[in-house]
């Protein structure tokens, strides 16, 4: 069998891919390998739980907990909180490890396990592969060790989590939101309440769409994969702008007042010059991913900034921000790092630190993001083909040397599987849309052709 852990964790369909058992049986491996050393220290091991509105999120969280407490893990269970919110509490807290449960951006069908590290870090590798080959050995027939009488793990709801997040989001604001008129698009996911609570306590007059999560619509036809109604909205009411989160509020896209998007990219880049005004841009540095649009690198040189980029998926931006000390990250997806105040991106910490810098100048975000021109980007998922072999097929490799060729230094391509969905994603940028329009297209053609 392939890795189970993706690029974000375990995701698949819930109750096909990613059953009870399974849920079950991660967390007790990974009560084994994270919480090992609070075992050996001497004190009872704790961990956070959390979970985004889908309703198979209520049967998984119940597997979850019970694999956690089964392993002598004292469970927080915080209900439905936005990713970061389940790693900033679960660094808050001093517990060993945390828990979300959600599939983010996917539809609601899917559903995903990603686990947190002490302090609320992403694991790495090497820690998701240990989890990975405890539970393997348990499938064939390992025992557990498990603990009976008073060595069973408590299990209590921990409803303060709410507010000592939203308290946290405002303490960190660099002034107020006073006088802005702002529309948030929750995606009817987890961020639903947190959102808007911190917005409105930071000042800003709010109006929220997608915010009525009922368990089937998250991300349906809203959120920051479907923006044409948060479009509408902020034209409608005569907004400042709006903000769009996804299922689990790791992420944030912004619509200016007349409608228009402001992507990951240009939402780096205002926080960046913000950033530096403060003195708190280390390094004069952004990371990003290699999926950034050429203008946005552009544009950080004009400004005397510098750019590191990696692979695709915040995961990785995060590690190179913590292995040089960097203290701002991104993808163009509008997952953001602000590491001073945050263990992963948190789309909620993003909006407010966007709109604090709106209310600081005085200038609209439309004026603000235009420091940076954004190239065509053409980005085209091809489905139903095997990702696996997009390194070594020959046939895509001579498509790809064969695009480059007609655009010369004006673009570029990327091809690259998802980590999350069985697709191959292929990103072609050039200066004219139509060029990236048709090169585009001949490779997404070459990929089914190659791989199909």
């Amino acid at each position: 069998m392939g890795r189970l852990f993706g690029t974000d964790g375990v995701r698949g369909v819930a109750n096909a891919d990613l059953t009870a058992e399974m849920a079950l049986g991660l967390s007790v491996a990974a009560a084994h390998v994270l919480a090992e050393a609070g075992t050996f220290e001497g004190h009872r091991a704790t961990a956070v739980v959390g979970r985004d509105p889908r309703a198979s999120g209520e049967f998984l969280e119940a597997a979850v907990v019970a694999g956690l407490a089964s392993a002598g893990v004292d469970v927080l269970r915080v209900g439905v909180l936005p990713t970061p919110a389940v790693a900033y509490l679960t660094g808050a807290l001093g517990a060993d490890l945390g828990v979300m449960l959600s599939a983010s951006h996917n539809a609601m069908p899917d559903n995903g396990i990603k686990f947190f590290a002490r302090g609320g870090h992403k694991l790495a590798d090497e820690l998701e592969d240990r989890i990975e080959g405890v539970y393997e050995s348990h499938r064939h027939g390992e025992p557990w060790q498990r603990p009976t009488g008073s060595g069973v793990g408590r299990v209590r709801s921990y409803d303060e989590g709410f507010d000592q997040y939203v308290a946290h989001l405002i303490g960190v604001l660099p002034n107020r939101l006073d006088g802005l008129k702002i529309v948030l698009d929750e995606a009817h996911g987890a961020a639903a309440r947190v959102s808007p609570e911190a917005f409105s306590r930071a000042g800003a007059e709010v109006i929220t769409i997608g915010a009525e999560p009922d368990g089937l619509n998250i991300n349906d036809g809203c959120g920051s994969t479907h923006l044409d109604q948060l479009k509408a909205a902020v034209v409608e009411h005569g907004a400042d702008f709006g903000i769009a989160h996804d299922g689990d509020a790791d992420r944030c896209l912004a619509v200016d007042h007349t409608g228009a998007e402001v992507d990951g990219d240009q939402i780096l880049a205002v926080i960046a010059l913000a950033m530096r005004e403060r003195s708190v841009l280390r390094e004069d540095t952004v990371v990003a991913t290699v999926m950034s649009n050429l203008g946005f690198k552009l544009a950080l040189e004009r400004e005397g900034l510098q750019l590191v980029q990696t692979a695709v998926g915040d995961r990785y931006v995060l590690e190179e921000m913590k292995e040089h000390g960097y203290a701002l990250g991104g993808e163009q997806s509008g997952h953001v790092i602000i590491r001073d105040h945050a263990t992963t991106g948190d789309g909620t910490l993003t909006g407010l630190m966007l709109a604090a810098r709106v209310a600081e100048t005085g200038r609209s975000l439309r004026e603000l993001a235009a420091v940076m021109e954004r190239l065509p980007q053409v980005l085209i998922n091809v489905p139903d083909v095997d990702k696996s072999r997009v390194q070594t097929s020959a046939e895509l490799a001579a498509a790809v040397t064969e695009a480059e060729r007609e655009l010369g230094s004006t673009g570029r391509v990327l091809l690259r599987p998802s980590g999350t969905e069985p697709l191959v994603r292929v990103m072609v940028e050039a200066a004219d849309i139509d060029q990236a329009r048709s090169v585009a297209g001949r490779l997404a053609d070459a990929v089914k052709s190659a791989l199909g």
